[in-house]
């Protein structure tokens, strides 16, 4: 009996380990700025989606957390390869920073990583894209983010959020 025990206790702390190590690789808790490497960042959160290299050595890399997910996390390296910082891009603030008329599709990409694919739509009779993010707004509610692009020359004509319908919300309330 002791020994089924000793067991189930060790089983208990090893799922709470690996809940726990799932937990900091979501969103890179864990890795320092200024210490952590390109490999590290892989090593804990995983292959980017996307990563762009600047001019002067500095790299980007985009970590959706989608489409069920609030969060995108866009890693920031410094040119001498170690982390400057990890932020999640998916909040008002960074929404703010989309301009109708002057935006385009690559600046919104950088800004706010790959929007859901399932999400993404095309309308004919407008030429219109429209990509789509979840987020948690300010008020803990699940919530969707759309930016609306004229489909010929990729410039974004309109942005918006919304609250997801109430069913939606429901079942997917937003954990803070």
């Amino acid at each position: 009996m002791q020994s089924i025990l000793s067991f189930v206790k060790r089983c208990c702390a090893l799922s709470v380990l690996a809940l726990l190590g799932a937990c900091a690789s979501y969103s890179g808790g864990g890795l320092q700025a200024g210490v952590a490497t390109q490999d590290d960042v892989v090593a804990v959160m995983g292959a980017p989606a996307l990563a762009w290299s600047d001019a002067d050595g500095s790299r980007q890399l985009a970590y959706p957390r989608g489409p069920m997910g609030y969060h995108t996390f866009m890693v920031f390296l410094g040119p001498d390869g170690h982390l400057q910082r990890i932020e999640n891009v998916l909040d008002p603030a960074h929404f703010a920073r989309i301009e109708p008329g002057r935006s385009d599709r690559a600046a919104v990409l950088r800004l706010l990583g790959p929007p859901a694919p399932e999400w993404t739509a095309y309308f004919k009779a407008r030429d219109e894209l429209v990509w789509e993010w979840r987020f948690c707004d300010d008020w803990g509610e699940s919530s969707r983010f759309d930016v609306l692009f004229d489909a010929t020359t990729g410039i974004v004509r309109s942005s918006y959020q919304r609250p997801e319908s109430s069913f939606q919300r429901w079942r997917t309330a937003c954990a803070r």
